[in-house]
C-alpha cells in the first residue's frame, strides 16, 4: 500500500506532467475541443456534470480564465470569486437542492487534481462533517 503522503504526492506531480503535456482540460472544455456535460455558462464561467460525482448532484463551477489555484487569485479576481460561488448557490437551486456544499480544493494535498480553479457543488445527500 502506498502512503497517503506519496500518493498525494504522486497525483500533484501526474497533473502538473498532464497540464504541460496534454493541456488543461478544463479549458478544452471550455474551448469545445473535449466534450462535458453542461449545466450553465456565462461570459465569465460555465457549469459542468462532474465525471466522478461524490454525490447525486455535483456540479463543477468553473471560470473561464485559467488560474490553476486559488491561492493564484488576487484582489482583482475578487468580482470572480464571487461570481463563482453565486453562480454556485443558483445551479444548486435550479437542481431543486437548497442544501448544498461549496468546496475548492488548493493544491494536492486538498485533493486538488485538475490546476484550474474550479467549485465543486455537492448535493442530493446528507454531507458530514468534516469531510474526507
Amino acid at each position: 500500500m502506498i502512503p497517503s503522503a506519496v500518493r498525494r504526492l504522486l497525483v500533484h506531480l501526474y497533473g502538473k506532467v498532464l497540464m504541460k503535456t496534454s493541456g488543461c482540460p478544463f479549458c478544452k472544455i471550455i474551448a469545445h475541443e473535449m466534450p462535458a456535460t453542461l449545466a450553465y455558462q456565462d461570459d465569465r464561467c460555465i457549469v459542468i456534470e462532474d465525471i466522478h460525482p461524490q454525490a447525486p448532484i455535483h456540479l463543477l463551477v468553473i471560470p473561464r480564465r485559467h488560474l490553476a489555484t486559488l491561492a493564484e487569485a488576487a484582489e482583482e479576481d475578487e468580482g470572480l470569486m464571487g461570481h463563482l460561488l453565486i453562480v454556485a448557490a443558483r445551479v444548486a437551486q435550479e437542481r431543486g437542492s437548497h442544501s448544498y456544499r461549496a468546496v475548492i480544493n488548493t493544491n494536492a494535498e486538498a485533493g486538488q487534481t485538475i490546476y484550474h480553479l474550479h467549485v465543486h457543488v455537492l448535493a442530493g445527500r446528507v454531507l458530514r462533517w468534516p469531510p474526507g
